[in-house]
């Protein structure tokens, strides 16, 4: 039987399950821009034009377009169990994404009308997952999430600052921005990882206790924004310092979550792998940040490729799973799609390296990121729009 059948006595789909909880559409939406962002990139570069265009474009659809709209739609599901108030559905929902789609159009369209309309339809989405988070911790008295609205405004606030670089044409101002983002993204995924990484672990392996890190995950977070802030300052040193303990951090937290116990359970390797990608990505930073010689991309494409991406990919089985009622097991898909993302890591990172195999390895990278994520699409669309079981 295909993996994409629904069971018989699945429910209809409906418009107002479909808008009570933003992993349903954002996880939709985000997946498919990051299927469509690549396919432009790599092969129909010759359409982007406008303010926002080549690079630039690239490189601001991957992150805010792509990763942050995960983050986001993960962080308004999940404020719903932490709050017990659901920060973000209906209409309001709906209005994020006709703000999140205007702003994906506008700068895919290009010119410098659609460029500013697109500028404040994205940074309206920002505002609207922040005030919505705001208002569920403050009506709940949630003190321990106090700081998730923040750290939402802050990443809309880099990438206010990346466009208006952008918008001028620094290129070195440009990067400076875009790395603080990336940092303020990072931040996020440390703050989510080390929360549900091990409080999955933990569901799915009977008997293993994992330490819970509080006060060094706290350090992390503070490292990690400090790096960031550091960035903005042209401070290479403590740059190196922040990123340096943050990502060592990382690494040994992995450790002490016991990794070889979840070794046969796929929903759990694949978020241990990108959270390990996370680690080593900031560490390489720190040492891009020292003076170390290395490609000046590879920082990048680790923490976001070998990092985000595929923790993303097992954040969005493992959680739509849970949310939608279904049983936390893997099907022949879903793996493919994991062994897709990290072939498409492993051949990006190879077409760094100039050799006679980048043009081909960058091409091939392309193709697993697309399959993987048409993947997750066919997979999982029938039942975002239906009713949990």
């Amino acid at each position: 039987m295909s993996t994409s059948a629904l069971h018989p006595k699945d429910p209809a789909p409906n418009l107002r399950a479909f808008l009570e909880l933003a992993f349903r559409p954002l996880y939709l939406a985000g997946s498919a821009w990051a299927l469509i962002a690549i396919a432009v990139w790599i092969y129909a570069p010759q359409v982007l034009a406008g303010p926002l265009q080549g690079i630039a474009w690239h490189a601001h659809e991957m992150l805010w377009g792509f990763v942050a709209t995960i983050a986001v739609a993960f962080l308004m599901t999940a404020g719903s169990n932490w709050t017990g108030i659901n920060p973000m559905k209906n209409y309001t929902l709906a209005a994020a994404c006709v703000l999140w789609l205007v702003a994906r159009m506008g700068f895919l369209i290009g010119g410098n009308d659609l460029f500013w309309i697109a500028m404040a339809a994205e940074l309206g989405f920002f505002l609207l997952a922040a005030a919505a988070m705001m208002r569920a911790v403050v009506l709940a008295r949630n003190a321990r999430n106090y700081a998730v609205p923040l750290l939402l405004l802050a990443l809309g606030g880099a990438d206010a600052l990346y466009l208006l670089a952008a918008r001028g044409g620094d290129y070195a101002l440009l990067m400076q921005r875009f790395n603080a983002g990336l940092l303020v993204m990072a931040l996020i995924a440390l703050l989510i990882s080390r929360r549900v990484i091990p409080f999955f672990a933990m569901r799915a392996v009977a008997g293993l206790k994992i330490p819970k890190h509080t006060r060094s995950g706290q350090l992390q977070l503070v490292a990690c924004a400090a790096g960031a802030v550091s960035i903005l300052a042209g401070l290479q040193i403590a740059t190196a310092i922040a990123l340096g303990f943050a990502g060592i951090v990382s690494l040994v937290q992995v450790v002490t979550w016991k990794p070889y116990a979840v070794r046969n359970h796929p929903l759990l390797w694949i978020l241990y792998l990108g959270y390990t990608g996370l680690g080593i990505g900031l560490l390489i930073t720190a040492c891009g940040a020292a003076g170390v010689p290395i490609p000046p991309a590879l920082p990048v494409h680790v923490i976001a490729i070998a990092g985000f991406s595929v923790l993303i990919i097992g954040m969005l089985t493992r959680t739509s799973l849970g949310h939608l009622g279904r049983p936390l097991a893997v099907d022949r898909s879903m793996l493919m799609s994991y062994g897709l993302v990290l072939a498409a890591v492993t051949l990006r990172l190879a077409a760094l390296a100039p050799s006679a195999f980048s043009p081909q390895a960058l091409q091939l990278s392309a193709a697993a990121w697309i399959a993987a994520f048409a993947l997750f699409l066919w997979r999982f669309a029938p039942m975002m729009v239906r009713p949990r079981l």
